[in-house]
């Protein structure tokens, strides 16, 4: 038998669009991570190799080393909207390793790399909910079908 003819699983093809999705919810809180610390680039990285899941690549153990290094510089920073951004692209990365259980988990799992964004992005403007709101907003409209089906399920 051919392995490298296997066909990947439904399940994870159709993570791929919530993994860009995730990416592009998480980048736009990046400049709050890269203000504070210029010189880190974990997030960012996570954020790329979150893009780079969604567009076809491997789900690896790169993948998940990414995700939790913008954990661990989630957990070093000292301001609350850069760990914040952080988290938002520590967990975008991590939407790859949703597992397809219908589960409260998994579904905190596609939708947390938008709630962190939108949490950074309030606190970085000193707790202004409506900033927070208005990338929910964002998030809500650019969310593709298939983050809607795995929220459904």
């Amino acid at each position: 038998m051919n392995l490298t003819s296997r066909r990947p699983s439904p399940f994870l093809e159709s993570l791929r669009p919530v993994g860009r999705w995730a990416a592009a919810c998480a980048a736009r809180a990046l400049p709050l991570y890269q203000a504070h610390f210029p010189r880190d680039f974990r997030p960012r990285a996570a954020v790329a190799g979150a893009r780079e899941f969604a567009n076809r690549g491997e789900r690896t153990g790169k993948l998940r080393a990414l995700a939790w290094g913008a954990h661990a510089a989630a957990r070093d920073a000292d301001d609350a909207a850069a760990s914040a951004a952080a988290r938002a692209a520590c967990l975008a990365a991590a939407v790859a390793y949703t597992h397809p259980l219908a589960t409260a988990h998994q579904t905190r799992h596609v939708l947390a790399p938008a709630a962190y964004a939108a949490l950074a992005r309030e606190r970085g403007r000193q707790g202004d909910s409506r900033v927070g709101d208005r990338e929910v907003r964002w998030a809500i409209a650019k969310a593709p079908p298939a983050v809607r089906a795995l929220v459904r399920r």
